[in-house]
């Protein structure tokens, strides 16, 4: 059984889909309007591997993650780099494509775009309009929060306790501070769709509720996003999708991951630490940052640095590792371990599944034969559902080595002179060649199976 945090509730629970025959989860994508950090990235892993789980459990999953390809930090960027707000985001867009496809993410089903649902984003306004929880003024529609009982239940924030213009535009033609655009007017330079409302353009909240409604239906199972997206977007979400189909629900269960620090700090340009995932990837295998994206559990903060890098490449390394001295098996239908599984069914506990992996790793220098290979097996099955493995052992130990570098030939030679040294008792000279290949970007470990090295970055 799947038991899943949700922020709506403060609770763990059951998952119970609404149709257990097609799953259904929305993720926020991206305002494509410059490269993604390594904050950004962090939701793109976490709802990767629950979509991995969810396939194994149900017949059918549809993982939705959109893309903000129309919005007023695009239309600035685009007119500092004086160039079409579309040509703008179809750079980014393939940016992020790249790095999507480098941290081993798998496709996903749906990927709308909120320009290709300005109709719906109309009927949704018009809707809310003739129902009284939409007004206009001064050429805008706005939400009017107070028409909503219900508002501020999932972020735990009532309308009152709200700090007017923290995270909410102020401006004198709103009714109550807290009130959301739905659709703002375009002047003629800006970009523009016509409209009964006159001449303009969505509001971001808007965009993300009529996306979820168009592709995926009034109430889904699974909302996710990063835990800054609670309020006041995931919030107003709520808030214009109930009242524009009475009824539903619109999310049964809200997932939230954590924020992303740098060596304690919370990223900002300001202080220049914030770290993109384009440059990250110039120093690191993309393999690297996903598993050190998975070592804090989702909910929890995580905090990038240098060490948090070098432990997910040792975890990486034994696993690669005991992996290739198995044989490199392929899972062949193969099941995860039981406790591995367990940990994931247990609100993505992806800490604790590395451990289980750690373990297995371990165990199978103490295996023999078929029982040895079946071990390998379960080990391979549950790195992948991780999204690890996905290289042989042979690219992921030799991968960024240059012309500059030892070759494969020099590191063997220099690691049996070294050999020799340790077995004539000569431990100076041992530990110079250690720290020799060191310096030359080559890691040494000791096993009880022998020594073994690696290329470090």
């Amino acid at each position: 059984m799947l038991h899943l945090h949700d922020t709506a509730t403060r609770k763990k629970v059951a998952f119970a889909p609404l149709d257990p025959e097609r799953v259904t989860l929305y993720v926020c994508g991206p305002t494509v309007y410059d490269h993604i950090h390594i904050g950004n990235a962090r939701p793109l892993v976490v709802f990767d591997v629950l979509t991995r789980v969810l396939r194994r459990l149900y017949p059918q999953v549809v993982y939705a993650r959109n893309l903000t390809d129309i919005d007023d930090k695009i239309l600035d960027r685009a007119k500092q780099e004086n160039c079409r707000y579309d040509e703008l985001t179809a750079r980014y867009i393939g940016a992020f494509h790249e790095v999507c496809a480098s941290l081993g993410g798998l496709p996903v089903d749906l990927e709308p775009r909120a320009t290709e649902t300005i109709p719906a984003m109309l009927t949704m306004i018009q809707t809310l309009l003739d129902s009284g929880h939409a007004y206009q003024a001064d050429g805008h529609i706005l939400f009017a929060v107070d028409r909503f009982d219900g508002y501020g239940e999932l972020s735990g924030r009532r309308v009152e306790e709200m700090n007017p213009g923290a995270r909410v535009e102020v401006a004198d033609y709103k009714r109550n501070p807290a009130d959301f655009v739905l659709w703002k007017p375009s002047t003629p330079e800006q970009a523009g769709w016509d409209s009964p409302f006159g001449r303009g353009r969505p509001g971001w909240h808007l965009e993300c509720s009529c996306m979820i409604a168009h592709h995926l239906g009034p109430t889904i199972d699974i909302h996710g996003g990063g835990q800054d997206l609670v309020f006041p977007h995931h919030e107003n979400e709520r808030a214009q999708s109930c009242c524009a189909y009475p009824g539903e629900s619109f999310v049964r269960l809200w997932m939230h991951n954590g924020y992303v620090t740098v060596d304690g700090e919370k990223m900002a340009k300001s202080i220049g630490n914030v770290r993109q995932v384009r440059e990250l990837l110039e120093r690191h295998p993309g393999e690297l940052l996903r598993l050190a994206l998975l070592h804090a559990h989702y909910r929890k903060p995580l905090d990038w640095t240098d060490d948090l890098i070098v432990e997910a490449r040792q975890t990486l390394d034994r696993l690669y590792r005991a992996w290739q001295d198995a044989g490199s098996p392929e899972a062949d239908g193969t099941e995860p371990g039981a406790e591995f599984l367990q940990a994931l069914h247990d609100d993505l506990n992806t800490p604790l599944a590395l451990r289980c992996l750690r373990h297995e790793a371990a165990a199978l220098a103490h295996l023999q034969g078929e029982q040895r290979t079946e071990a390998a097996r379960r080990l391979y099955a549950g790195a992948r559902m991780l999204g690890l493995l996905e290289s042989s052992a042979e690219e992921w130990f030799h991968a960024g080595a240059t012309s500059d570098d030892l070759t494969d030939a020099e590191i063997e030679a220099l690691l049996a002179e070294r050999q020799s040294a340790r077995q004539n008792g000569d431990y100076a000279a041992a530990d110079r060649i250690r720290d020799q290949l060191l310096e030359a970007g080559v890691a040494v470990e000791d096993l009880a199976d022998g020594s073994h090295w690696r290329r470090v970055m």
